[in-house]
């Protein structure tokens, strides 16, 4: 049960997939008017507890999880369909707005319309509510502005007053999954006005970040979690961030996966960018030899994650930057084309790689249809035969060639994107989060391959949130914060504990 003292608790909570033990035993508590952070690498825990609190997922059957709310027992082993308590509300990385709807109508779309008898909408009311709701939390916004228009800043605002909507004061929690992940550092200050404020109205904010300086900036408390274990929770004040680090790791782990070599220092570079910036970046540069494996490390913001998409040309907003390749002397301007024969793998490949009404086959020949196409008409047994080779050298497993992609596992369909841009043949492939939401199997298929294909001259960039990417990929890492490249690591150099020192900004001891 809960002390006077605390608003949620929750105890022994576990939780598998498969064979795999997510969350085991878990216990957490949440005081009164407290912001308590939530701290851990991929794969500790995190998302698995936030997801089971919000009843998009149970915990396991009878590991004899219980919780409380202010008091009131919440039901974790049986999903409800969204939030476990009317009073506990989150706010998640996605922040599920329409970004052609103005903050009036996402608002209404989440609490429903104002009508009159006619069954019109009142849309001087829904104004109004808007603009009590967004003031409330210190927020100046354009209600009428397509969201499209405003600031990260102002759609993360908005996306709190739509979990607050029907909460006056009093006792609540609210849950925020990676807040500042897509905002820019210098706007990071008027999010944590906006979570001081809820605090002030009487709730407590469950904040989950990878940035720890933000934990030791606003949080009370703070939670590490590390192989779906609850390691420890300390008093932010008796803590510093070398401390904090160490909780995360524990006893480093080791992997079993090598790297490709690097290449000899009298290969030459197949690719030098230099003054690159965007919506993060700010003049970042690297050098990329041939046959090179180049990991790219940051925190959520730092750069690291806009920078494939910008040499891929695959960015909606302009960049600005120069960029030679090993086949020429000059420099030439990046623009909307990016760089020519580099091959993008998206981080999220349901919503920026496969096209779930098309085939395995239609997936991973989509890069090529020119090349096995003859007058203009598709030749299907090409098409065919050169499905079937990628599907044995990626082991896919599917049915068939003509199987919905979406019948395959993420993992599968992970290799199927992989697939489409390697059989494009280019200079470059450009990675990013390569291994997310596949099993161990199938990380390890896609290591050996992409080492197989490096060491027939392929040159590739990884960009990845998890740490054992690049170990298991990377001869040579660049580290990224606000917008450039603050450091390097190669070699032996490359281990857990120094990437994670060195994205936290920590001198190695």
């Amino acid at each position: 049960m809960t002390t006077s003292d605390t608003l949620l608790a929750v105890r022994d909570l576990s939780k598998t997939f498969g064979g795999t033990r997510a969350l085991r035993e878990v216990d957490l508590d949440v005081g009164r008017g407290e912001i308590h952070g939530l701290a851990g690498h991929n794969g500790s825990g995190k998302s698995t507890l936030i997801k089971t609190l919000a009843g998009f997922q149970d915990a396991d059957p009878g590991c004899g999880a219980r919780a409380w709310l202010d008091g009131d027992e919440l039901d974790l082993t049986s999903s409800t369909g969204g939030a476990r308590h009317p009073r506990m509300r989150f706010v998640h990385q996605d922040l599920g707005l329409v970004l052609q709807l103005d903050a009036v109508e996402n608002l209404a779309l989440r609490s429903g319309f104002a009508r009159t008898r006619l069954r019109t909408i009142r849309w001087d009311r829904q104004e109004a509510e808007a603009r009590e709701l967004i003031a409330r939390l210190g927020i100046e916004l354009d209600v009428r502005a397509p969201l499209s228009e405003t600031t990260p800043i102002e759609r993360t605002g908005v996306a709190i007053a739509a979990a607050l909507q029907g909460w006056e004061t009093g006792p609540a929690l609210l849950v925020l999954d990676e807040p500042t992940a897509v905002l820019p550092p210098n706007e990071a200050h008027r999010l944590f006005e906006i979570v001081e404020e809820v605090r002030r109205q009487g709730a407590s904010v469950l904040y989950v970040t990878h940035r720890l300086d933000e934990m030791f900036e606003i949080c009370d408390r703070v939670t590490v979690f590390r192989g779906g274990r609850r390691v420890a929770t300390r008093d932010v004040a008796g803590l510093d961030r070398p401390g904090l680090v160490e909780l995360m790791l524990g006893d480093e782990v080791s992997h079993d996966v090598t790297p490709a070599a690097a290449p000899a220092p009298e290969v030459p570079d197949v690719l030098e960018v230099r003054g690159l910036s965007g919506r993060y970046l700010t003049g970042a540069a690297l050098r990329l030899r041939a046959g090179e494996v180049l990991g790219l490390a940051g925190l959520p913001g730092s750069g690291r994650d806009e920078l494939p998409y910008a040499l891929a040309g695959a960015l909606q907003y302009p960049v600005a930057g120069e960029y030679r390749t090993s086949d020429e002397s000059g420099w030439n301007r990046l623009g909307r084309g990016g760089v020519p024969s580099c091959s993008l793998v998206p981080a999220d490949r349901g919503a920026e790689g496969i096209i779930g009404e098309f085939s395995v086959r239609e997936n991973l020949t989509l890069s090529i249809v020119p090349r096995i196409a003859s007058a203009g008409v598709l030749g299907r047994r090409r098409e065919s035969r050169v499905t079937d080779d990628w599907i044995g050298r990626l082991r896919v497993k599917s049915e068939s060639r003509d199987s919905a992609i979406t019948t395959l596992s993420g993992g599968n369909q992970q290799k199927v994107l992989v697939g489409r841009c390697l059989a494009q043949e280019p200079a470059i492939l450009l990675l990013c989060e390569p291994t997310a939401g596949v099993d161990i199997g199938t990380r390890r298929a896609l290591y050996a391959l992409i080492n197989e294909r490096v060491a027939q001259g392929l040159s590739v960039i990884v960009s990845s949130t998890d740490v054992g990417d690049l170990l298991g990929l990377c001869s040579r890492v660049l580290v990224f914060d606000r917008g450039a490249v603050v450091g390097e690591l190669a070699g032996t150099a490359i281990t857990e504990k120094a990437l994670v020192l060195a994205m936290e900004g920590i001198a190695a001891p």
